[in-house]
């Protein structure tokens, strides 16, 4: 473990992936056991893709496709530590289970600077957020059905959600 570099007088507001309300969620529907992490792992509070195996998730979409994103990638723990100098992952391995989440509210990670009210867009390249005007291009990215519901700047966790519209 490296040594403590920083301390901070509050706690963290969330780890990316983490609810961040009690709203009612909505998931892939798959069956039970049905969706698992693609070669190479998937990352845990960006977005996901069912790859054309129909089984396996990847935070890229299937090859030659820019379709929406399936879901976004919860935190339910299933990341794991796997070298031994790691202090912490949000990998979950290939092969563990995925759940993806079509609705509800989350914390995540925002690559550019975000207000409430403002589209959500995934990276294409690695199932990234970034926030914009609706219906506008991000390069490189898709439009989900997530809005933010917090202000960030870019590089800080923002919440999403598929409930909470306002402008």
């Amino acid at each position: 473990m490296a040594f403590q570099t920083q301390i901070t007088s509050q706690p963290a507001p969330a780890v990316p992936g983490d609810f961040a309300s009690l709203n009612p969620t909505a998931t892939f529907p798959a069956g039970e056991g049905a969706l698992v992490a693609a070669s190479g792992g998937c990352a845990v509070g960006a977005f996901g893709w069912v790859q054309s195996d129909g089984r396996s998730v990847a935070n890229t979409p299937p090859n030659g496709t820019t379709t929406a994103p399936d879901g976004f990638v919860h935190r339910d723990l299933t990341g794991q530590i796997t070298s031994f100098s790691d202090e912490a992952s949000l990998i979950i391995p290939e092969g563990f289970p995925v759940t993806l989440f079509t609705a509800g509210d989350f914390w995540a990670t925002s690559t550019t600077a975000a207000t409430p009210g403002q589209a959500v867009f995934a990276s294409t390249t690695n199932g990234s957020i970034a926030t914009g005007t609706a219906g506008s291009t991000v390069p490189d990215a898709v439009q989900t059905s997530f809005v933010t519901a917090s202000t960030c700047s870019a590089g800080e966790l923002v919440k999403l959600s598929t409930w909470s519209h306002a402008v």
